[in-house]
């Protein structure tokens, strides 16, 4: 018999379920904001939907300073598109984690077997 232990279950649930759930809620979210009667803007769904995982790594770089306020917002709208751009790649590769996370879950690399006394059957 073939169990998965509390560190296993824990791993899932924090590697696999909580992400893709976010994931997947956040793009819902920003669907019908895309969805428009002209058809669907793929490149505003690419970049609403990259924006939380790539504006860290841009505020980072362009810090609006020393301008006002006109700069400084126009700043921020950049510090947006761009990290939406490399969000999307981000999205991409935690996607692909997370698919190759659960194929290691399905073949087996974190099931241990149960220990013996438990009542399981084999």
């Amino acid at each position: 018999m073939i169990c998965l232990e509390e560190v296993g279950m824990k791993r899932v649930l924090f590697n696999i379920v909580i992400p893709l759930a976010v994931m997947v809620l956040w793009m819902i979210t920003c669907y019908p904001v895309c969805n428009k009667a002209e058809g669907f803007d793929y490149f505003l769904y690419w970049i609403m939907v990259g924006c939380p995982y790539g504006i860290r790594k841009m505020c980072m770089f362009l810090i609006p300073r020393n301008f006002g306020i006109a700069g400084s917002m126009g700043v921020l709208a950049l510090n947006c598109i761009v990290g939406g751009l490399i969000g999307g790649f981000v999205l991409i590769i935690r996607v692909i984690k997370i698919f190759a996370e659960m194929l290691s879950v399905i073949t087996g690399h974190f099931w241990t077997s149960c220990p013996e006394g438990n009542g399981g059957t084999e």
